[in-house]
């Protein structure tokens, strides 16, 4: 699904009037919300979707494919999703 197509059928599903830039600036709010929480360490949970949270990676010893040789692979941060039961069990 596109970020075009998530914003009509949010505004489809709304009960209320909102209209197509309003809905956009409410997504694109959320992503800015999640990205600065994300950067300060702080979990992010969307009730019945699903939480967000930094997984820390430690430093490790990895090969170099072309060549063999062993490379170091700093260690690092990334976004984690965990789903909640709920979209689980919608998707099972």
């Amino acid at each position: 699904m596109t970020k075009a197509e998530l914003i009509d059928s949010l505004v489809g599903a709304a009960k209320v009037e909102v209209t197509k830039a309003q809905t956009a600036a409410v997504l694109d709010a959320l992503n800015v919300i999640i990205a600065q929480q994300l950067k300060a360490g702080a979990d992010i949970t969307l009730p019945g979707l699903g939480k967000f949270a930094v997984k820390e990676s430690a430093e490790r010893t990895g090969r170099n494919p072309a060549t063999g040789e062993a490379i170091v692979i700093a260690a690092r941060k990334s976004p984690k999703f965990t789903a909640a039961k709920a979209l689980k069990d919608v998707v099972a």
